[in-house]
């Protein structure tokens, strides 16, 4: 098994000590407790929230910036960090339509290698004039197993209250992550609470306070456009996720707190909170606010449909699955239906999932998914919201669409899938065997949980019985909603070695330390 130390490349410190120096330059807006300013518009255009990449594969990618007014999107790419020889991509012109932000696709880029990428914002009107280049870097997917491959996981960002502490240094476990150089980092969903305001601050249970940034659209529950925008924006704010930003590529999916807490499709909430109580209608502002701050390649402009849901092939050793456990569902109930036809998936999603499961050739297919499948998550005093309802019988509700995915992969053979998710708060790795199950039509397979990155600690949930889940390591705090400083954050690694082709799952909190490892070894049905 390898164990890849931080890459000690010279050229992707110079790009972030470049990333740094941009944003000092162009004055974003320092964290405190006060909203933040708007951005002045003397000068040339200026990209103050850093840049991102996305949905990296072998010979392509996303890149995404934000202006500070309408401009041209520029992206120059080399193999160095010197620039010396730069192919140059010319991007959409940015504007409020958008709230000036953008993404560039970038084609016949070669595999497995370091991208050096800057940006550039021209004044549409003299496009001599631009702002300073905004550095960053990713690598491609390699073609061949040399080299393995090597990524985090986890979500949960500015819930419940607890954001952008400027005393504890903002969100410091984003440093621990881009510390240890992924090839990518999967978000699990929750990527902001636009049902959480934000506060200026917290006093803790032992008398101390938390203290927050704090801005105007984090001050109340979104419902408007601009502010779902300014929800999206708000970790942006954070130095360590710029940087983190800068280095790493993200594959994004979303869940319930983009919109609310445990929606569904149709649902008029009882919250009030809201003057808009459709859900439909604050889902489609959420989701369209999501595709402008994420570069995801199946959403607008990419993709004029739109969907969360899509694969990303990280060549031979790795396929990713992105779900979305959110947008199809039906309604969120007591969950013992004998029939369920749309599930949590709803039945398109998942004949695309059985469909690419068995196209896959990678040696290992993990399936991103924003709920846990055997822990119960309830939704009030009698629903529930994920797959579980606690009886560990045989499948009724949505356990009846896993029963059938699950014994699609051991039917057709389909080796290597394991289970990504975050959504609970807490870290727990289960392991599902069909010798302890009521449905027993399955091959074993593991599930692992990790999060938060940013957000409140909750206890650890029950376990269903209809999969045979046994819980091979948990840790959770004792009581909800535990603060980011009495509760550190958690999040997942995932390493495969080129050669042997394990799989090996870290599960680590704050600091880097881990907590819990387990290794797989390739060519099994399930896992």
């Amino acid at each position: 098994m390898s164990h890849r130390p931080p890459s000690p490349m010279p050229g992707r410190r110079g790009v972030l000590r470049g990333s740094l120096a941009a944003s000092a330059a162009l004055a974003l807006p320092a964290m405190g407790g006060a909203a933040v300013p708007a951005f002045a518009l003397s000068g040339r255009p200026s990209a103050g929230w850093g840049v991102q990449s996305g949905d990296v594969g072998a010979h392509s990618g996303l890149v995404w910036v934000r202006s500070d007014r309408p401009a041209r999107m520029i992206v120059e790419t080399s193999a160095t960090e010197s620039f010396k020889r730069v192919t140059r991509w010319r991007g959409p012109l940015l504007g409020p339509d958008t709230d000036f932000t953008g993404t560039t696709r970038l084609r016949g880029l070669p595999p497995g290698e370091q991208i050096h990428y800057r940006v550039l914002l021209a004044d549409p009107d003299d496009p001599r004039r631009t702002s300073a280049p905004v550095p960053g870097t990713f690598r491609t997917a390699r073609v061949g197993r040399k080299g393995g491959v090597r990524f985090l996981w986890s979500g949960d960002i500015a819930g419940q209250g607890w954001g952008i502490n400027p005393d504890r240094g903002g969100y410091r476990v984003y440093e621990d992550m881009r510390a240890l150089d992924p090839d990518f980092f999967l978000c699990s969903g929750d990527n902001i609470y636009a049902d959480g305001p934000i506060q200026a601050s917290v006093t803790l249970p032992d008398g101390s306070v938390w203290r927050n940034v704090t801005t105007e659209e984090k001050s109340k529950v979104a419902e408007e456009l601009a502010e779902f925008r300014g929800n999206f924006r708000y970790n942006l704010l954070d130095a360590h996720a710029r940087r983190f930003n800068a280095q790493v590529p993200t594959i994004t999916q979303w869940d319930d707190h983009e919109v609310h807490n445990n929606w569904y499709p149709g649902q008029i909430l009882d919250d009030a909170r809201y003057s808009e109580k459709r859900t439909d209608v604050l889902a489609a502002r959420s989701l369209r606010a999501f595709s402008e701050y994420f570069p995801v390649s199946t959403l607008p402009p990419g993709d004029a449909d739109g969907r969360v849901y899509r694969v990303l092939r990280q060549g031979p050793l790795l396929d990713v699955f992105v779900l979305d456990m959110r947008t199809y569902r039906d309604a969120n109930s007591p969950n013992r239906q004998p029939d369920d036809t749309t599930g949590i998936l709803g039945a398109g999603q998942l004949a695309w999932l059985k469909r690419e499961l068995s196209r896959s050739r990678a040696v290992w297919k993990v399936i991103a998914s924003d709920m846990p499948l055997g822990l119960v998550v309830a939704d009030g005093a009698v629903n529930f919201e994920a797959v579980a309802q606690g009886d560990p019988g045989a499948p009724l509700g949505r356990e009846l669409q896993i029963a059938e995915l699950l014994r699609h992969i051991k039917h057709r053979r389909i080796t290597g899938t394991l289970w990504l998710t975050a959504d609970v708060h807490y870290t727990s790795a289960q392991h599902y065997e069909p010798e302890r199950a009521a449905f027993q039509d399955f091959a074993p397979f593991w599930e692992f949980v990790s999060g938060p990155l940013a957000a409140g600690g909750y206890p650890a949930a029950k376990l269903d019985g209809t999969f045979g889940p046994r819980q091979v390591f948990v840790k959770a705090p004792t009581r909800a909603n535990t603060s980011p400083a009495e509760t550190p954050p958690y999040f997942g690694e995932v390493d495969i070695d080129g050669g042997s082709g394990e799989l090996t799952v870290r599960l680590r909190q704050e600091g880097g330390e881990v907590l819990f490892a387990q290794t797989l070894q390739p060519g099994r049905v399930g896992q």
